[in-house]
């Protein structure tokens, strides 16, 4: 009686599940590896816990409005003071957080799915397909993110599911260029040449292969590009292309305290130092993270 041959398929399963832990094992070494970072990421998990918890910590409803009370400064009842319809500005910034942190976060991670699949065909196919496809990136990279996001949520409307594709489609070619970079290298080594000679398919190749050895690079470009995912869903708020009001967002808090600005400073600060705070704790994160993939840069700079 003979034996069945065990088969591959079980180990191939738990393939995706053990490059999450290696990319996630990574991303915590780095995040632990230097004190800045270390303080980036208890920044960055604060405004996390004070956006999840908003409804439960703010005192006031954020869209409560009391003309009564209009523009004024910080208090006992108000601790950060009041807006020019009198609505709480320490409860519209914890309620803000969560708008600006799911619309980078989202961004970005749509960001990171194409970017990063459109960097990876183009660099292990190569040819015309690459010029192709990087000539396409290089139009849209033309464009400043802010001016091509202006022009996308003006066509598009204002609404977060827009803002995201907005932010997203403009960091889609960054994305794409730091994907293929390494693909290039990658697809001429020997273990690319082994899965070829063993009759591997070039799905099986790029996914299973070359792709586990890029992100690293992506997970670093993906923490710097959020601190951009922020500023700009801040800008286009500013002038008028955000979510419309009376919902509160970081951004249309700025506008709203610059109009105001000479009869209450507190309006336009506080949400001001939000926006710089949640940029400045992303950047250093973003900086740990380039330094443990390459200790060079960390040492020259």
């Amino acid at each position: 009686m003979t034996k069945a041959i065990p088969t591959a398929r079980p180990e191939r399963r738990n393939e995706f599940l053990l490059l999450t832990a290696n990319a996630l094992r990574f991303t915590g070494k780095a995040l632990v590896s230097n004190p800045t970072t270390l303080i980036g990421t208890f920044i960055f998990a604060v405004i996390i816990l004070l956006a999840v918890l908003a409804p439960i910590i703010a005192p006031y409803d954020p869209i409560s409005q009391s003309i009564i009370n209009r523009l004024q400064g910080p208090s006992w009842g108000h601790w950060l003071g009041t807006d020019y319809y009198g609505r709480d500005i320490l409860s519209r910034l914890l309620h803000g957080a969560r708008y600006s942190l799911v619309i980078g976060i989202l961004s970005i991670s749509l960001a990171v799915v194409v970017g990063s699949l459109i960097g990876l065909v183009a660099g292990y196919c190569g040819g015309k397909i690459d010029i192709v496809i990087m000539q396409i990136m290089d139009v849209v990279l033309a464009f400043p993110a802010l001016i091509l996001g202006i022009i996308l949520v003006a066509v598009l409307g204002g609404s977060v599911v827009n803002i995201i594709i907005a932010i997203a489609f403009t960091a889609v070619p960054a994305f794409a260029r730091i994907a293929r970079a390494p693909v290039m290298t990658l697809r001429e080594r020997e273990f690319v040449q082994a899965g070829r000679a063993l009759g591997f398919s070039d799905l099986r190749i790029m996914f299973r292969h070359i792709l586990p050895n890029i992100v690293p690079e992506i997970i670093v470009m993906a923490s710097l590009w959020m601190a951009t995912a922020v500023r700009t869903e801040a800008s286009l708020a500013f002038i008028g292309l955000g979510i419309a009001p009376p919902t509160p967002t970081w951004g249309g808090m700025v506008r709203e305290g610059f109009e105001n600005i000479l009869d209450s400073y507190s309006v336009a600060l506080f949400p001001s130092l939000a926006v710089l705070i949640l940029v400045l704790a992303l950047n250093l994160i973003g900086d740990g993270l380039r330094d443990a993939i390459d200790p060079k840069l960390g040492t020259n700079s």
